[in-house]
């Protein structure tokens, strides 16, 4: 029997990594895609498994898509799931086994992987993101990039065990890509809120992120891995800045 949980995914050109994310979905009743305009395989792949409903919409921020695809799920019961991210057997099991409470948002730990191998870098472990909920009681915040599941008055954060398996980046392309949209985002996001920007934030962000994922927070322990992300992220959090600075020039 199918679990009666819609399952919330976005996808936009992600056919890279979206068969093993829809295989470890099968178990569930129904997958709600909502796609911003993919030019590859993407639909066609969608297209073949017979729990995934496709919607399409353009790209709005992270939050409002997702809350535009909760609005088209069946069930009130809400896992939101990444196109490069699988749901362990264990996971599913785990979720299975819930007496679900309204009043409670599930956390689920997260296993990064750089080229399929493990992170074991602290700023990586664990990883906690919530993502099963009941659509009744919360949903996303209206965030640009980065989204998250507001937590009402009276709401509980419950604890889940098994990992969600989350495959990112497979090369040094993948992390630049990533940090030249998602610093774009930061910049869309904050350009009216009065957030300061200056160059010399910007470098100083260069400088302080690198040393804190590499050293502090352990990337170091990753090897290659760990210093390509660590790069990319320094990168990610100077060129956001470099952005909104522009971005707010008179």
């Amino acid at each position: 029997m199918s679990l009666p949980i819609s399952v919330i995914l976005l996808t936009l050109n992600s056919s890279a990594t979206l068969r093993p994310c829809l295989d470890s979905l099968r178990a569930f009743a129904e997958v709600v895609a909502l796609d911003n305009g993919s030019t590859d395989d993407t639909l066609a792949i969608l297209a073949a498994y017979d729990n995934v409903k496709v919607y399409q919409h353009p790209f709005i921020g992270f939050g409002a898509l997702r809350n535009l695809a909760i609005g088209h799920a069946t069930y009130d019961w809400i896992l939101g799931v990444d196109s490069d991210e699988m749901v362990s057997s264990e996971l599913c099991q785990e979720i299975a086994s819930l007496a679900l409470d309204p009043q409670v948002v599930y956390a689920v730990p997260r296993l990064n992987h750089y080229q399929n191998q493990p992170l074991r870098g602290w700023g990586w472990r664990p990883d906690r993101v919530i993502r099963l909920f009941c659509r009744r009681t919360t949903g996303y915040q209206d965030e640009q990039v980065h989204e998250s599941v507001a937590i009402p008055r009276g709401v509980t954060i419950g604890q889940l065990k098994a990992y969600l398996l989350h495959y990112p980046f497979n090369n040094p392309g993948d992390i630049i890509d990533k940090m030249q949209r998602y610093s774009s985002l930061f910049a869309a996001q904050h350009r009216h809120t009065g957030k300061s920007a200056t160059p010399a934030k910007a470098f100083s962000r260069l400088f302080t992120t690198f040393l804190t994922d590499y050293l502090l927070h352990g990337y170091i322990r990753d090897g290659y891995g760990g210093l390509l992300l660590s790069v990319g992220n320094a990168a990610g959090a100077f060129f956001k800045y470099c952005k909104l600075y522009e971005m707010n020039r008179p």
